[in-house]
């Protein structure tokens, strides 16, 4: 395996709102430290799961030194700073940089569908608006646009650029993916978490971890000491907790899940909608099934 140059565990974090839809960054600070404290190498803020589409550049930036002065080196943080329009993802990205953010996320421009060619030097232009490492992120369900391979290893070639979201869903493009480049690719699809690490994959950027770090943290921990027949058994386990959290909006239910277990983080904003009592309903039975409630 390529060395994790962001550690192994690392939440997609929610961002905590206050019941009126603002910032809640006491809040975020508790459950950045709350997820360190459980076994998380790294927190990414700002990325689908922490309403990026619906937050603002001041937010993101405050966001990020709140989480920072709260982990302070206990855990990487990495700022997601996607857009589709350059200018402003080098705005937020110096910004997240004088934050103290130790690392960037940055997703393939979505709904203008650029060409490769412009995937390219959109990226490229963020990677070198800072000193920052930079982890790119390939989720062509959200964007619309799938990064292509030559894309992917044009881009691993810059050498501020190190890492790989693979949200891809393509289990045949990652294998293609760790065998030519030098990029160490985190899985970013729970479900997937166990058959990326036998492909190469160095860990995971999660969602489920918000409620089921430590469970993560053995299975990596078991798969890397060779017991694979821990670490499947502990991926079966958590089957109910994959589908619970995404049978709607991972964000949405991500929210309901910790409201669940006692420690709540607000409302999401519009235009997500909170999670209905039908739903948490279906949630609260998959986390039993998972064997996160009782």
């Amino acid at each position: 395996m390529t060395t994790p140059p962001f550690g192994r565990v690392l939440t997609a974090m929610v961002t905590p709102l206050h019941s009126d839809g603002s910032m809640d960054y006491e809040r975020a600070a508790e459950l950045a430290d709350r997820l360190v404290n459980e076994g998380n190498d790294g927190l990414v803020l700002s990325g689908t799961t922490g309403e990026a589409p619906t937050t603002h550049r001041d937010e993101k930036t405050d966001l990020v030194r709140a989480v920072v002065d709260a982990v302070g080196g206990r855990a990487h943080v990495l700022a997601g700073v996607g857009s589709n329009d350059t200018a402003h993802a080098i705005s937020m990205a110096r910004d997240a940089e004088k934050a103290g953010a130790q690392g960037l996320l940055s997703v393939t421009p979505y709904y203008s569908k650029p060409p490769q060619a412009g995937i390219i030097a959109h990226t490229a232009a963020i990677a070198e608006s800072t000193d920052l490492p930079v982890m790119l992120y390939d989720v062509p369900h959200r964007t619309g646009l799938a990064m292509t391979h030559g894309t992917i290893a044009e881009l691993a070639r810059h050498p501020q650029i190190t890492a790989l979201k693979d949200a891809k869903d393509d289990l045949a493009a990652t294998t293609r993916v760790l065998a030519e480049t030098d990029l160490a690719v985190y899985c970013g699809s729970d479900a997937l978490f166990l058959p990326a690490l036998s492909l190469g994959a160095v860990g995971i950027v999660s969602v489920v971890s918000h409620i089921v770090t430590p469970r993560l943290v053995e299975l990596v921990n078991a798969y890397l000491a060779g017991d694979v027949a821990r670490a499947a058994a502990i991926n079966l386990s958590l089957e109910p907790v994959y589908t619970g959290l995404f049978r709607t909006q991972g964000v949405i239910l991500t929210k309901a899940a910790l409201a669940l277990l006692g420690f709540p983080v607000g409302p999401v904003r519009l235009p997500l909608v909170d999670a209905t009592a039908d739903e948490v309903a279906a949630l609260k039975a998959d986390l039993v099934a998972g064997g996160v409630l009782s």
